[in-house]
């Protein structure tokens, strides 16, 4: 399974409007090779450079695992349900590190089962849920630097 984007190659830095500064858009999202007995994906980034300790930026659950892109500024469509990330909202939020350069990671696991949780559950109930259920898993990694940006209060990640 892969998990790749044309906004930025694995390792690359993330362009600006994807970014919690700037237009906070969803980056576009590429999926391909999952297993065809995987009744669901799960999508969870998230930031382990973080001042303070792993930072969740994105969470879904209950993707369709037919799902071969997610488009720029979008999340996936139903039946997926966002959960809530580390400021509490159920919704993407980019990259903001405080300072320097942090990684940014897309995990990307398929299921076999749907988690059906409630929308807005946290990563932990989802890693829960997932437990004993993942069939494969991929990576996508990409860095961002806080060099000249606003810092404001609730710029954890």
């Amino acid at each position: 399974m892969r998990i790749t984007s044309t906004a930025f190659r694995d390792g690359e830095h993330i362009p600006q409007q994807y970014s919690r500064y700037h237009q906070n858009k969803v980056p576009p999202l590429h999926i391909e090779d999952v297993p065809a007995d995987a009744r669901s994906l799960a999508l969870i980034m998230d930031d382990p450079d973080a001042p303070s300790g792993l930072f969740t930026h994105w969470v879904v659950f209950d993707i369709d695992p037919k799902t071969g892109d997610i488009d720029e500024d979008h999340a996936p469509e139903a039946p997926a349900r966002q959960g809530a990330n580390s400021w509490g909202e159920t919704q993407y939020g980019g990259p903001r590190p405080p300072s320097g350069e942090h990684r940014y990671f897309f995990h990307l696991y398929a299921l076999d089962t749907k988690l059906d949780l409630a929308y807005g559950s946290i990563r932990a109930e989802v890693e829960q849920a997932m437990q004993g259920h993942v069939l494969d898993a991929a990576e996508l990694m990409g860095r961002y630097a806080a060099a000249g940006e606003p810092v404001g209060v609730g710029a954890a990640g």
